[in-house]
């Protein structure tokens, strides 16, 4: 029996790690495909704003209703669909035709990846009952495991000759997304583990509404992901066009962002376990925001600092989500749910507000010339992440003053 359990776990790991590790890819092989996908159908950054923005909205969807879908079918069918759905999706954008068909596939992209993510919280809360914030680093660290090559993976497959054409941004994204099948295998081998506790039990949407600190933990998720996210969409844009660095140096930078960042949630989870959840997030998450204004104010000589600030900012997604699982023990798909849900809308406003940011301020200095415009419009789109990430700890200083007062400490 402890045989079969062990051999049940090592699929369940299979299913999350490998899980996170496709994660990883979809979310950040667009960082070099985008300045290509804009050429292609003359986008300008407004627009790209709105892809961006219609794509969290994807995903905001899936978060509405994975976690019910996964008590009606079960956690099981319902990962295995998210994956399938991203797959699929990479065919549908090889054959797009122009903006709305690409901004089509990337909703349902987006879709799969909310699913996913919902699906990927919810396994890796019921399995790890030990040393949360530990694992839940330790699985988030495949993520930015594939992160770290998914830019240059990109970037180089999108150069491959194929049939006597480039492979381009399109074929990439049907080779790469077609890796969502493998994670399908062992979850048709696996037994998922289901909710603990009665129905009767668990905590409701209604109770977590009225609960500041839920809301606290999802300003806290919402400011730090829209920070982390905006770094994949926006940093290889900002370096080819600021700087005029080539796409091969740009995407090697995103790749070092995605290095400190893996490595951060492989080495910092047990000092979240260790320090607590609130105290460290606010300090992680301070540490990236100043990081990016010291890049931005430096100039390029300190581009490096873009990537340093992976290390700051790659802990606090896995440790609010331990965060969650042990303030609400009793409800944590509730939970998950209502502050991922919360987040998705974050990160719809926050994709607009970045693109449009960078159109505004480019117009209001156009009398200073294009190239200098083009560079003051990026700051200020960065200077809005690393803001974000700011503001996260500041929401995080108010926690633990509330979660100190009430001594209930996470």
């Amino acid at each position: 029996m402890k045989l079969q359990s062990r051999s049940n776990y090592l699929l369940l790991l299979l299913v999350v790690f490998g899980g996170f590790l496709i994660f990883g890819f979809s979310e950040n092989i667009k960082g070099p495909a985008i300045p290509r996908m804009q050429a292609d159908f003359g986008l300008d950054e407004g627009q790209l704003g709105v892809l961006l923005a219609l794509n969290s909205l994807g995903y905001l969807v899936a978060c509405t209703f994975t976690s019910a879908l996964a008590g009606r079918i079960g956690i099981k069918l319902t990962g295995i669909i998210a994956f399938g759905s991203m797959a699929i999706s990479g065919v549908l954008m090889y054959v797009s035709t122009g903006y709305t068909s690409l901004s089509s596939s990337y909703f349902l992209m987006y879709i799969g990846n909310g699913m996913l993510e919902i699906g990927l919280a919810i396994m890796a809360a019921r399995i790890f009952t030990k040393n949360m914030g530990t694992m839940m680093n330790l699985a988030h660290f495949f993520y930015g495991l594939s992160s770290i090559a998914a830019p240059l993976i990109a970037a180089r497959m999108m150069g491959w000759h194929l049939g006597g054409g480039e492979l381009g941004w399109r074929g990439m994204y049907l080779l790469m997304l077609s890796l969502s099948v493998l994670p399908i295998i062992p979850s048709l081998f696996g037994k998922f583990p289901g909710q603990e506790h009665a129905k009767d039990e668990r905590i409701s949407l209604r109770l977590l509404s009225r609960d500041p600190i839920a809301w606290f933990i999802v300003a806290i998720l919402t400011f730090g992901v829209i920070s982390e996210l905006a770094v994949g969409s926006w940093l290889v844009n900002f370096l080819e066009k600021a700087y005029d660095w080539s796409a091969g140096d740009a995407s090697g930078m995103l790749s070092a962002f995605f290095l400190f960042f893996t490595f951060a949630r492989l080495f910092l989870g047990p000092v979240t376990d260790r320090i607590g959840y609130a105290r460290s997030v606010g300090i992680f998450s301070a540490f990236s925001g100043l990081c990016s204004l010291a890049a931005i104010l430096i100039g390029e000589p300190g581009a490096i600092l873009f990537a340093i600030a992976g290390a700051g900012i790659a802990p606090i997604y896995p440790t609010v989500m331990a965060m969650i699982a042990k303030r609400y023990p009793k409800g944590t798909d509730t939970a998950i749910t209502f502050t991922v849900t919360l987040m998705g809308i974050g990160s719809v406003l926050g994709n607009l507000v970045i693109g449009f940011l960078i159109d505004f301020v480019r117009g209001l200095f156009e009398r200073e010339g294009s190239a200098r415009s083009q560079i003051l419009g990026l700051q200020a789109g960065y200077g809005f992440i690393a803001a974000m990430a700011l503001l996260c700890s500041v929401c995080c200083v108010y926690l633990y003053v509330l979660l100190r007062r009430r001594g209930e400490m996470v």
